[in-house]
């Protein structure tokens, strides 16, 4: 069964070199996208074989789900130039609009969160998902699972459900956490994890919900279902 091409924009950072490397391991097909075509493809050249470097407009129309790694004070001109690529097509946004040097303190966009506002930038044919806010870039970075949970939000129930199942091919546990407008939450929450780091000299601090959520252990989440569309 084939699984999608991932492509990963912003993939040069620690962030998107921690995804690409373990997705990659899943057996995914993994681009890695910056704005230079040489950095990408030094970065892919770093990662394995299995993975391929590309400006991020080539990138994007290249995959079939995109991911976005990008800093939050960088990626204005980046989604005005990868939008054409986006219709249609599942975005997964990891974004947390963190702006220094009070990287510790909560500060939303006027659209409500990074996603919603990506949302707007990418227009309403991109399935746009926010997810892994709370996961430090070096645990991902890092060999084995990764103890601690990934909110998921989203619009698109289908292409929420994508993302949960990629939030596991990665080593975490995914949960439903409503729609895009939710993501308000995850993405304040980073903020409040950085404080925690620094205050209690901590590296990589997550988070886990308590109970045991029926449902949140997908022994087999099927790769075809990344074509689902509304």
């Amino acid at each position: 069964m084939t699984l999608p091409t991932l492509a990963i924009i912003g993939g040069t950072g620690a962030l998107g070199r921690g995804l690409a490397s373990r997705w990659a391991a899943a057996g995914y097909p993994i681009i890695i996208g910056s704005r230079s075509a040489d950095a990408a493809m030094e970065a892919a050249r770093q990662l394995g074989a299995a993975v391929k470097g590309l400006a991020n407009r080539q990138a994007a129309e290249a995959a079939d789900i995109i991911v976005l790694a990008i800093p939050y004070t960088h990626r204005d001109p980046v989604l005005a130039d990868i939008a054409p690529a986006a219709r249609g097509k599942i975005v997964i946004d990891t974004t947390v609009p963190i702006v220094p040097p009070k990287v510790s303190t909560v500060r939303m966009p006027q659209a409500g969160s990074a996603a919603q506002a990506t949302q707007v930038a990418l227009g309403p044919e991109a399935r746009v998902v926010s997810a892994f806010h709370t996961v430090a870039a070096a645990k991902l970075q890092s060999a084995g699972p990764i103890e601690g949970d990934v909110l998921v939000s989203g619009d698109d129930e289908a292409a929420r459900g994508v993302a949960i199942a990629l939030v596991q091919a990665a080593g975490m546990r995914g949960l439903h956490a409503g729609p895009l407008a939710n993501s308000v939450a995850a993405e304040a929450l980073a903020s409040v994890l950085i404080g925690i780091n620094r205050r209690y000299k901590v590296e990589g601090a997550g988070f886990k919900i308590a109970g045991d959520l029926v449902g949140t252990r997908v022994a087999d989440p099927d790769p075809a279902s990344w074509a689902l569309r509304r």
